[in-house]
């Protein structure tokens, strides 16, 4: 007669495998996330520690709990979640003018000979001027309200992507394209199926690229010419010599850029994903 081992639950034994990957999936987002946060926890420390001892003075470098208590006190009195309204539009906005042209001439110089010709010398020559020179003609042309800073944020978004796009349009392998002809594709199956795939991960490199400058140019914007969003508060901040305010603005700026980042990077990955192998 055969003994049955009642030790075993057998509905665990079924069920187990099927959480084994979730598991080891936890398990990797654990360590991806535990890293950054150990190096967080490092630098708060010595920061903590610095502001404790005295040996720099509080005006120039506040502790940590006087930084938080500015973030507080911002919030509570509104002005932190207007200005992050402001200028989480105005990124925004300037980042999809800028990144739509980028890409669509981006495209064009890549792959037609005529338009290269005529304008990447001059594209080439904008390239070297910073954001923050452009905010005075900005300001001129557009006057101090939303379409300076739009102006701004849009253009340096924009050189960015078109360079990294016309960089992975212009360096599709030869061989690609050989074999597609071979095959007898035409000209805009060649495009969608070989060349726009093959440059897509330079494009999405230059977008991911974009969104940081982004952000940067958008304090250059907004440090002149705005009267609210985070440029404005950090410029409002060094005339009173709040150095706890400026910063918490700095740490929240860093925070949105990262974010952000961390978003394109994924969609990124889904929608190249051919990259990955």
């Amino acid at each position: 007669m055969a003994v049955t081992d009642m030790s075993e639950d057998p509905t665990k034994a079924r069920t187990s495998p099927r959480i084994a990957p979730f598991l080891s999936q936890g398990a990797k987002w654990g360590a991806k996330a535990g890293l950054p946060l150990i190096s967080f926890a490092f630098i708060l420390g010595i920061w903590a520690l610095v502001g404790a001892s005295g040996m720099v003075k509080e005006a120039i470098f506040p502790a940590p709990w006087s930084v938080w208590s500015a973030t507080v006190e911002m919030w509570q009195n509104g002005t932190l979640q207007t200005d992050l309204a402001k200028s989480l539009g105005r990124a925004g906005v300037g980042f999809g003018i800028g990144a739509t042209l980028g890409v669509a001439l981006g495209l064009l110089t890549g792959r037609v000979a005529l338009v290269r010709t005529l304008l990447n010398p001059f594209l080439n020559l904008l390239r070297p001027i910073p954001a923050i020179a452009l905010v005075p003609v900005a300001i001129v042309w557009f006057g101090i309200g939303e379409g300076s800073k739009y102006f701004v944020v849009s253009y340096t978004v924009f050189l960015t992507v078109w360079f990294n796009t016309h960089h992975g349009m212009e360096y599709v392998p030869e061989t690609y394209l050989r074999a597609s002809r071979s095959l007898g594709a035409s000209r805009m199956r060649e495009f969608l199926t070989v060349v726009l795939p093959a440059a897509a991960p330079h494009i999405f490199a230059g977008i991911r690229l974009g969104v940081a400058l982004a952000f940067l140019s958008l304090v250059a914007a907004e440090l002149s010419g705005a009267s609210s969003g985070i440029g404005f508060r950090l410029q409002e901040a060094r005339q009173y010599v709040r150095t706890d305010r400026m910063f918490s603005l700095l740490i929240i700026l860093g925070v949105l850029g990262a974010v952000a980042d961390l978003i394109v990077h994924a969609i990124g990955k889904k929608l190249v994903h051919w990259e990955q192998g």
